[in-house]
């Protein structure tokens, strides 16, 4: 397997496990239960869920993310089968603009609502490192092809 194969395929399972945890923060959002979230003292889950910020013109940020990392999946998939400059483009501008939104929400929960979400600092931490990922193929694949 080469490189960007297995980076690819990288992308893919962060994909799918950032798809695992935003569906969990969705469902939780859309059923009204609450949050587990007793993990390492940060108990904050539910503050952050049931804050103001937690919806964007109506709808769960959860919902948003989980449409996200969807569609980074499929993009990763797409591009593993057949791969173009396209979808290598289209990558590194979700992964960018996932890693500028990751920053936005922690810098919300820190400094406006108070409280930090575990389940929130995993997608941000995945996020960074598929915005990482996407802009190494981004450079190696796109940039190089010109």
């Amino acid at each position: 397997m080469n490189r960007h194969a297995a980076v690819l395929l990288a992308v893919l399972m962060l994909s799918f496990l950032g798809l695992a945890d935003s569906w969990y923060l969705a469902d939780s959002a859309l059923s009204g239960n609450e949050l587990t979230c007793s993990i390492a003292g940060l108990e904050g889950c539910n503050a952050v869920a049931d804050s103001p910020y937690a919806n964007l013109f109506g709808i769960p940020l959860a919902l948003y993310g989980t449409a996200f990392y969807a569609i980074l999946f499929t993009l990763a998939a797409v591009a593993l089968l057949l791969p173009s400059r396209r979808l290598y483009g289209a990558l590194f501008v979700f992964g960018a603009l996932g890693g500028v939104a990751s920053l936005y929400f922690l810098f919300i929960q820190i400094m406006f609502i108070g409280a930090v979400c575990i389940y929130c600092l995993l997608s941000a931490l995945i996020t960074f490192v598929l915005f990482y990922l996407t802009l190494w193929l981004f450079r190696r694949r796109f940039l190089h092809a010109l």
